[in-house]
């Protein structure tokens, strides 16, 4: 029997398809400002956002304005933090991350989120062997995304950006996210599993020392496997289908 008595989830690309949201709009965030940007001395244009690697290496599973920094220090652009209250722009941190949100939530009222079709069988199942799910996001939608599409029905606890504002949680790879989730759930990290599809995801559910940290990559890329393994990953799985049986099999090293 499984030494796991409860599951976190990552939402973004884990239960949701939002990931491909969330790329575009950093994408078009980023290669808005980066004429703005770059020296005038430079005539070359810049390097356009890559919406696969930059994506998965930098913002991927962090929140907006770690994600701004992240990309900002792979480029050597130094701008200033800015407030909470900045506009949407590319002056400051915080307009920049303002500027993401606002792209991101017209996406969303325009576009909508879809379910992975594994997603709602895995739960149903995982209920069924009596084990307790919880869902987290660095996003402050996730709650509402999870209600809108009725997947928080299936959840003990849920976690979201709002929150981690309100308990001044860091960010991944930071486990605090998942750690918070865990005693929500009345469970032991030691006892718990995390699923992500994030490598600074899986880096912070093996910082947390989670029972088991599964990597989730539903892209079928070798690269990523490598990757998500890399940085901490016990195991890589394509999709859910694959995890009540995972978990069934015992402790993993």
């Amino acid at each position: 029997m499984s030494e796991v008595g409860a599951v976190v989830f990552d939402t973004d690309g884990v239960l949701l398809a939002t990931a491909v949201r969330h790329a575009a709009a950093w994408k078009s965030t980023f290669d808005g400002c980066l004429m703005q940007w770059q020296p005038s001395s430079v005539d070359a244009p810049p390097r356009p956002f890559d919406a696969v690697r930059e994506y998965r290496d930098l913002v991927d599973g962090r929140s907006r304005l770690d994600g701004v920094r992240a990309f900002l220090a792979s480029r050597h652009i130094d701008l200033p933090s800015g407030t909470p209250q900045d506009r949407p722009g590319c002056a400051t941190v915080h307009a920049v991350a303002a500027r993401k949100e606002r792209i991101f939530s017209e996406a969303l009222r325009t576009l909508g989120v879809d379910v992975f079709e594994d997603v709602r069988p895995a739960l149903q199942r995982l209920r069924a062997m009596g084990l307790t799910c919880a869902a987290v996001s660095a996003s402050k939608h996730a709650r509402l995304l999870l209600e809108t599409t009725r997947l928080d029905a299936l959840f003990d606890a849920l976690v979201d950006g709002r929150d981690c504002a309100e308990l001044a949680l860091p960010g991944k790879p930071d486990p605090a996210l998942f750690l918070e989730a865990a005693a929500r759930l009345g469970t032991a990290p030691a006892r718990a599993a995390v699923v992500e599809d994030a490598l600074v995801g899986v880096e912070a559910g093996r910082r947390g020392r989670f029972h088991l940290v599964v990597g989730l990559n539903r892209e079928d890329d070798v690269r990523a496997d490598e990757a998500l393994l890399a940085h901490g990953a016990h195991l890589v799985l394509p999709d859910l289908a694959g995890l009540p049986a995972a978990l069934e099999g015992g402790p993993h090293s």
